[in-house]
């Protein structure tokens, strides 16, 4: 491993497969959020960039709803007539 930054809290070494690992000032390993946090301030990794999901415009989804409600509506009007067109039927054939 090849040094490549040392402080009184730390040391920084280059690895072979040119990965960095951070050391602590009782030569233990450095870990996880911490060691991000060391290589991040020595400018030796870039943070990845946080992708923001692409809101969905309100109109289309306002739209999809009223299609929706529209469509569960339909099949109670009709049945509704069906209903009224039997009671009718009914009605002419006691006559």
């Amino acid at each position: 491993m090849k040094l490549v930054t040392r402080t009184d809290d730390y040391t920084i070494y280059q690895r072979r497969d040119s990965r960095y690992a951070v050391q602590g000032a009782n030569k233990a390993p450095i870990n996880g959020d911490e060691k991000v946090a060391i290589l991040l301030k020595h400018e030796l990794v870039k943070a990845p960039e946080v992708k923001q999901p692409e809101p969905e415009p309100e109109e289309a989804q306002e739209a999809e709803a009223a299609e929706e409600a529209t469509e569960a509506e339909a099949p109670a009007e009709e049945a509704a007539e069906e209903a009224a067109e039997e009671a009718s039927a009914d009605d002419e054939a006691s006559d």
